[in-house]
């Protein structure tokens, strides 16, 4: 056999080997990988509705703070103690999607807590909308009629929050992102409670 004949082969047999460890490796922690999601998941509900849990009692707090609600597609999680509403947001940042959790009033016209489960922005400047005092600058803001973000030093209005300094582009795209799913899960939310259903 020539050697360009035995590399091929060789390749392909390496080939084959990493693909099926790969495989096999996904199959051994996809269950693992989900059940951490849903933990992280409900973590950040509970930390969006200042809820207080440990690390043994997750579940149990969890099951009895919230009724997961499904309307026209989306999924809400409703308060139990006082109807706060909770959803999953998703949309683009600058490097990437930006995910969270958002809870609103009960007329979904006040912000009472977010949380970022993902997002790729910068480490130190748009990255910083993870930092817990900047999601917490968001409690008590309007979202009616929306949310603006911005960089203007003066007095915020009832619906405005500061800019993160130096990363104006994540703060555009972040006002943009929670003013659309803010309408679309509103829209969804009360759709059909005018007519008593």
């Amino acid at each position: 056999m020539n050697k360009n004949l035995q590399m091929f082969l060789f390749i392909i047999i390496l080939g084959l080997f990493t693909s099926g460890l790969l495989i096999g490796m996904d199959a051994l922690t996809r269950d693992t990988i989900e059940r951490n999601a849903a933990v992280e998941l409900r973590s950040k509900l509970l930390d969006a509705n200042k809820l207080t849990y440990t690390t043994q009692s997750i579940n149990d707090v969890y099951d009895a703070s919230f009724e997961v609600i499904e309307k026209d597609g989306l999924t809400f999680y409703l308060n139990l103690e006082n109807d706060a509403v909770s959803f999953v947001f998703e949309g683009n940042g600058v490097w990437g999607p930006i995910t969270g959790i958002l809870t609103l009033d009960p007329d979904f016209e006040t912000i009472l807590g977010v949380e970022i489960l993902a997002q790729e922005e910068t480490p130190g400047l748009g990255g910083r909308i993870t930092e817990a005092p900047y999601l917490a600058s968001f409690e008590g803001i309007l979202v009616v009629p929306s949310i603006m973000i911005r960089k203007d030093p003066a007095p915020n209005a009832p619906n405005e929050v500061d800019a993160i300094t130096g990363a104006t582009a994540t703060s555009s795209r972040f006002e943009t992102l929670l003013n659309d799913q803010i309408g679309i899960y509103r829209e969804a939310w009360f759709n059909g409670l005018e007519d008593g259903q």
